[in-house]
């Protein structure tokens, strides 16, 4: 199994791949704490994707993925994961401290 070193390139091969065979990809995340490294693995028992990183800010991006594939998961494979991916937060209204009630 070869890792992929592109991050846009593995999003877009896992995509592929879960569209290819919804039933049967799984996708796992490991996370070596003494290595400090995060591997990300798409497979459908035929075809196997791997992603290896030791950053910290890759994080974000592995959160991107899983929103991904939970929206693929959820709304069916035929989804455009452009509207996912191109979403931003809503802003979260203030929250106030543990004053009193007023």
């Amino acid at each position: 199994m070869v890792y992929i070193v592109s991050w846009d390139d593995f999003v877009e091969r896992s995509v592929q791949l879960f569209r290819s065979n919804p039933e049967k990809t799984r996708y796992v995340m490991k996370y070596r704490h003494s290595e400090g490294k995060l591997v990300l693995k798409v497979t459908d028992d035929k075809e196997c994707l791997k992603f290896k990183t030791d950053q910290a800010q890759d994080a974000k991006k592995m959160e991107k993925l899983n929103n991904i594939f939970f929206t693929l998961m959820a709304r069916g494979p035929e989804v455009d994961v452009t509207e996912v991916t191109g979403k931003e937060q809503t802003a979260q209204p203030a929250k106030r401290g543990r004053g009193r009630k007023q």
